[in-house]
């Protein structure tokens, strides 16, 4: 509580927290998580029918969401030029890497490929806001799911986690919301309504609903299920009502042709005592041979946390935010030197100390000093699809990791 009330309405990632909070995964393994239901993009892959793709679309975006459960401590906030890889081309066929591209806001940038004709990608940041009883964390960014042989591209954004009861009584946690995921080839669409918790509500809790429509708002499926459990749809008879309109399928009917999309693997044994882990999370922090020197596997603190040693994990965790600070206000004075040396051949436009115009960079308000860092395996770009700035992977991590040539890795735990 003595930390906890100097943190209510403020934005939590710019307070300092003890490593006592945390679960011991990085943000940037939680992101890799999403991956958990992998063959879910598998199988959307191998359909015809678009529609039938959006359906194993929802599924995957509601199956992200069932870890989260249980999961009350909350994962290392990234060092900036942390980075995560997951290679596991030879057992799922997929390779997975994130990197921390930004402190303030955090935010994190996520490139998974696989080849069985999927590529995944996000740039998550997350803002939260901390009410006294309750945590509100809301991730703000697009995902991009593109298929390759069909060159279908679907997007949608990620719904709000509250963690209820954070004083008194058993913490545990909601998500609501809507989300839209639009097929921006087809014009196909899918609305998924995370309904909130109610205690006075007679309705199933972690309730999921959701429709697929074509692009004149006819709709083909309905999906319907939990974010902790599983996801069916049944597909809506195009036969037309008394009044001309479409029927829905009656209850006894839908259950006939109700096709179960994904369904929850069940937690190791003795998960409570290991964070309620689900089995790849599990696997995500065990050393590896070859990764980059910025992996968070790699990660003093954390692995001092994972091992039980308190102490020892929080006075490196302040050592290692400590470390980041100095690097920052390095480049500060860097940026800064080389606006005012003109004679160093860098015109003005080209490196400045405080915010460059908004439009081009919304993060930071006008009048800050501007932080010329830039991420080493992604690079901001304007999405031709949703005219928005994200950070897009631009290679070379793989081949770096081949030749294990890391001379481009910052030095940062």
């Amino acid at each position: 509580w003595s930390i906890m009330k100097n943190c209510i309405g403020k934005e939590l990632s710019k307070i300092p927290m003890p490593v006592n909070f945390n679960e011991p995964l990085s943000m940037l393994q939680r992101l890799t998580e999403d991956l958990e239901y992998h063959e879910l993009l598998d199988r959307a892959a191998r359909c015809e029918s678009s529609l039938e793709q959006l359906c194993y679309v929802a599924a995957f975006t509601v199956s992200s969401y069932s870890t989260t459960v249980f999961r009350t401590s909350k994962p290392f906030n990234p060092l900036l030029g942390e980075t995560f890889e997951l290679d596991r081309l030879e057992e799922n066929g997929y390779r997975s890497l994130c990197e921390q591209v930004s402190h303030h806001p955090p935010a994190a940038a996520h490139h998974a490929d696989s080849k069985n004709g999927w590529t995944l990608r996000q740039e998550i940041k997350i803002t939260s806001k901390f009410r006294g009883k309750y945590l509100s964390i809301m991730p703000l960014g697009t995902i991009h799911c593109v298929f390759h042989s069909s060159g279908n591209h679907y997007t949608w954004k990620k719904v709000t986690t509250t963690v209820h009861n954070i004083i008194v009584g058993k913490l545990w946690i909601d998500q609501s919301g809507e989300i839209e995921i639009v097929n921006h080839k087809t014009g196909d669409k899918c609305i998924l309504k995370f309904v909130p918790y109610s205690y006075f509500s007679r309705d199933v809790a972690r309730k999921v609903t959701g429709e697929v429509m074509d692009p004149s708002g006819k709709v083909h499926f309905v999906l319907l299920g939990t974010w902790d459990e599983k996801m069916d749809c049944y597909k809506v008879q195009l036969g037309t009502g008394d009044n001309g309109s479409e029927s829905r399928p009656r209850a006894h009917e839908a259950e006939d042709n109700r096709v179960l999309l994904w369904k929850r693997n069940p937690l190791p044994k003795y998960a409570e005592n290991m964070y309620y882990f689900s089995e790849l999370a599990l696997t995500l922090n065990a050393p590896e041979n070859g990764t980059a020197p910025t992996d968070s596997r790699r990660r003093p603190d954390q692995r001092l946390m994972e091992n039980g040693r308190w102490d020892e994990a929080n006075a490196e965790k302040q050592r290692l935010e400590e470390k980041q600070r100095l690097s920052r206000k390095r480049r500060e004075a860097e940026a800064a030197r080389a606006t005012e040396d003109g004679k160093a051949g860098l015109s003005d436009s080209h490196v400045t100390p405080r915010c460059p115009p908004q439009a081009l960079t919304p993060l930071c308000p006008p009048g800050t000093p501007y932080d010329p860092y830039k991420p080493l395996w992604f690079e901001r770009k304007k999405d031709p699809v949703t005219q928005e700035l994200a950070h897009v992977y631009k290679g070379g991590y793989w081949e770096s990791k081949e030749k294990q040539d890391w001379s481009l890795c910052p030095d940062i735990f």
